[in-house]
């Protein structure tokens, strides 16, 4: 059966070269954020930023050297401290964690080394990954590695939203805390004033992204660190790499608590730091206020009986906060926001009845493929779906597919195609990380090498299959060319008693048995040929003598065959009928 080869990755790679999508512009331009540099915060206050994925600052004291955060792993933490040492040769006296993400921690054991500092964090530093680990576990890691682009090559990774693209040995793990060195102190209270190299410091708790989390403010010189409860961007408010909910309003109100604090600078727990007041507190309100109002806005829709689906086209950020670049979706989401919104404080259940006990994908699946006219042509509505760049239900349509077939490598490219469009249009790193990595790995599965084909129409495969059926009957039958018709036999199981199942033993029988082994080479005459689909009847004839008494007869056979996907013939069904003459009731031909 012949079928048109349809090169979409081909020709989806010309129309990302020659026409940019606006948010891979965008988010190619946001990349200038994350240059390597040391900033001067404040006289004695300098921030390292493109080291890695996450600042590290230095505060100079008396005598000492207090560091807040330490980077993701020791390779970038070495660099920086290499920078820091052009600075000064001061001692390293404490260090301070904001939280427990391995990427403000794994560089903790370089920064340790410079003598034996204080080390301080909250007392459930790393309450995120415990939680896991005491749940057992561990797809978090695999599903964080797709939403940092970790097994990316570096020509698909543009950058993470927040940070430039950087390659940790730890893979997903990153997001672990670093468990090699435990803190010296722990911060149990609301708020409380430290004094390290004659610095005075505050570090107030207050969860946001993690239950783990902490601000220091400077009020000396009036610089507040704020870990990951403030970044240039829509903040993350759901991980897709998976968490539990983190508590929104809490985290609004965190940075309403910074912002009480009045500073003049602003360092961000990813992105460059902030050294102008008037935009320190405009970024902090906004930041604030759009939190709440997507929290608040939801709330309202939920109230109303809304459906997550719902109110994600309910809840939109207005365009005075959308506007704003250090709230684009780089890497948080709003729609994300939402749908944890509904979910961190209603549970699962939707409210619809419908979905208490939805059907299993599978048998979805078949009632989807019978509502489309067979799988076949829901296939061709997957297709048809890609060609239109219609990207969502393309990839919706094709996880039905692979329910139906998981082993089909068919749908795995389609979706794979889906994916990949879907991310060349979304401005979320994370989320086009994501898009790309399972891509990578349903084109692995289904054979790097092969493309997306255009599934042939039921009329196109209807008239293939029949033509391959005559040609393999008169093969078979009339030119007894048997390795000629062996490139049509699929399966082959055969329903006539007596021949068996496979191809061989089809061969055996018309060379063994009585009735064909000694027929002679001719052209076979079929009366009746008709197709659908899979499926193909063939109708021979021929006048013969009756057995009992030699008076005229005519026989005919009828052929049913069923193809494969592949365009072989899978099963064969005969049945005959004989008629004599003279005994004939019916005046209407047997054909």
């Amino acid at each position: 059966m012949k079928r048109r080869l349809m090169t979409l990755a081909l020709s989806l790679a010309a129309v990302i070269a020659t026409a940019e999508t606006p948010e891979t512009a965008l988010l190619k331009k946001r990349t200038a954020e994350f240059r390597k540099d040391v900033i001067q915060v404040a006289d004695n206050v300098y921030t390292a930023t493109g080291y890695s994925v996450q600042p590290v600052s230095m505060i100079i004291g008396n005598d000492g050297l207090v560091i807040v955060d330490t980077g993701l792993d020791t390779i970038s933490a070495q660099a920086v401290l290499a920078e820091f040492r052009k600075i000064t040769d001061l001692p390293v006296k404490a260090i301070i964690l904001t939280h427990g993400h391995g990427d403000h921690t794994g560089g903790l054991p370089v920064f340790a080394a410079e003598g034996s500092p204080d080390i301080w964090a909250r007392d459930n530093l790393g309450d995120e990954n415990h939680a896991f680990e005491h749940a057992g576990l561990t797809i978090n890691k695999k599903r964080g590695a797709r939403q940092g682009g970790f097994l990316l090559p570096p020509e698909k990774r543009i950058n993470n939203g927040v940070a430039q693209a950087y390659y940790p040995k730890r893979g997903g793990a990153v997001f672990s805390k670093d468990e090699s060195l435990k803190p010296t102190h722990q911060l149990s209270e609301k708020r409380k004033t430290i004094e390290v190299a004659g610095i005075q410091l505050d570090l107030v708790a207050f969860n946001g992204e993690t239950k783990d989390a902490l601000y220091v403010w400077y009020s000396g010189k009036r610089v507040l660190f704020s870990g990951d409860n403030f970044y240039k961007s829509w903040p993350n408010l759901y991980a897709i790499r998976g968490s539990a909910y983190r508590d929104v309003q809490s985290w609004a109100n965190a940075v309403d608590q910074m912002l009480q604090e009045n500073p003049d600078k602003l360092v961000p727990g990813h992105t460059r730091p902030i050294t102008e007041k008037a935009l320190v507190i405009e970024m902090l309100t906004n930041y604030r206020d759009a939190i709440r109002f997507v929290f608040n806005k939801t709330i309202e829709g939920m109230n109303l009986g809304m459906t997550p689906d719902e109110l994600v086209d309910y809840v939109k950020l207005p365009a005075k906060y959308a506007a704003k670049d250090y709230l684009k979706e780089y890497y948080g989401n709003v729609e994300w926001a939402v749908r944890s919104v509904f979910a961190g404080t209603l549970g699962w259940f939707d409210g619809n009845p419908t979905t208490l006990f939805s059907l299993p994908l599978k048998g979805e699946a078949e009632r989807m493929a019978a509502l489309a006219g067979g799988k076949d042509q829901l296939e061709a509505a997957a297709f048809q779906s890609l060609e239109n760049s219609d990207y969502q239900w393309a990839a919706q349509l094709c996880d039905h597919l692979i329910a139906l077939d998981p082993a089909a490598a068919q749908p795995k490219l389609m979706k794979a195609e889906a994916l990949e469009g879907l991310a060349e249009n979304l401005l979320t790193a994370t989320g086009r990380n994501y898009y790309l990595t399972c891509a990578q790995e349903l084109r692995k599965e289904a054979g790097a090498e092969r493309n997306v084909e255009m599934p042939a129409s039921a009329g196109d495969r209807s008239e293939a299959n029949k033509a391959a059926a005559l040609d393999f009957f008169q093969l078979i039958l009339g030119d007894r060319n048997y390795e000629a018709a062996r490139k049509y036999a699929g399966e082959y199981i055969q329903h006539d008693p007596r021949i068996g199942d496979g191809y061989e033993a089809l061969v055996e029988a018309l060379e063994t048995n009585p009735l064909w082994k000694d027929r002679p080479k001719s052209t076979v005459q079929f009366k009746n040929v008709a197709a659908d689909g899979d499926l193909v009847y063939l109708q021979t004839h021929k006048k013969i003598k009756a057995h009992d008494d030699g008076s005229p007869a005519h026989l005919v056979v009828m052929h049913l065959f069923r193809f494969d996907d592949e365009g072989k013939i899978a099963e064969h069904w005969t049945l005959s009928q004989m008629a004599k003459l003279k005994d004939s009731v019916s005046k209407h031909p047997l054909f």
